[in-house]
């Protein structure tokens, strides 16, 4: 079956289709999941609800050819509401805190912390570009946005995260 044909099944209450459908996406929602909330468990709570909530108002979708889009933005939206709700219970971590088996670098701390100032219209543009590898259509269509608009997101986030770095890769204090 097409991925058209699933969608449109798993809206009228087939759960195997919603089953194959949301499987299908399972490692890309995970990437996304886990580009904003930087915790395994996080990341996969996020997913777990996204996909609830996809269930529960699946039906309520009018076309089903934009299924992956919405799913994506249901995430984007779970993923945006455990930030809030962690900003609310505990004060982020300082980043050179992290204990890891993996060692992550300066650089990359420092565009993590960049991205987390960002306004989330940027942020989110340029995690779906440069994260997940998306396209600016496919961008536009999960944002459901002109795909302009995106361009002009990704235009404007780009140039404040160059504001934020400086070349060796710091925050730019000034």
């Amino acid at each position: 079956m097409e991925q058209t044909e699933l969608a449109a099944a798993a809206c009228r209450g087939d759960e195997r289709a919603f089953h194959i459908l949301v499987s299908g996406q399972q490692r890309r929602l995970y990437g996304i999941a886990y580009s904003y909330l930087h915790h395994e468990q996080d990341a996969l709570e996020a997913v777990q609800e996204a996909v609830c909530r996809a269930w529960i108002k699946c039906g309520k979708l009018k076309d089903p050819g934009a299924f992956i889009p919405w799913l994506i933005r249901i995430l984007i939206n779970c993923c945006v509401d455990e930030q809030k709700r962690k900003k609310r219970v505990q004060p982020l971590p300082d980043h050179a805190d992290i204990r890891s088996n993996e060692m992550i670098s300066d650089s990359k701390i420092d565009l993590e912390r960049a991205l987390d100032r960002m306004k989330p219209k940027y942020r989110h543009v340029l995690m779906l570009k440069y994260y997940e590898d998306m396209t600016l259509t496919e961008i536009a269509r999960v944002l459901d946005r002109p795909e302009g608009t995106v361009k002009t997101w990704l235009h404007q986030g780009l140039k404040q995260l160059r504001g934020k770095m400086e070349t060796g890769g710091e925050l730019f204090h000034g």
